[in-house]
């Protein structure tokens, strides 16, 4: 019987389509590259993991280029209705 985990090729049956905007990109890209600084070389898992997001990411000089200041600001809240205005009797 062969283990699974010392299979390079590990294969899962679950794939997630994950929608970003360019700032949430940056966002994950940075944390990714901070947890992979945090990792030493006792975690070898962790790290082939993060790389193997990080590979599927745009490249470094992509991310740079992201501004976060230019990003769209979301809409504002729409104010709360007031339902305890007097009536007319």
């Amino acid at each position: 019987m062969s283990d699974d985990r010392s299979d390079n090729t590990q294969t899962t049956q679950f794939h997630y389509h994950l929608e970003l905007t360019p700032a949430q990109l940056k966002m994950t890209h940075t944390a990714l590259r901070s947890l992979l600084d945090d990792f030493g070389h006792d975690e070898p898992d962790v790290v082939r993991v993060i790389h193997e997001v990080l590979a599927k990411l745009p490249d470094e000089h992509a991310i740079r280029a992201i501004q976060l200041d230019l990003e769209p600001e979301p809409p504002a809240p729409e104010p709360p209705t007031d339902d305890t205005s007097p009536s007319a009797a």
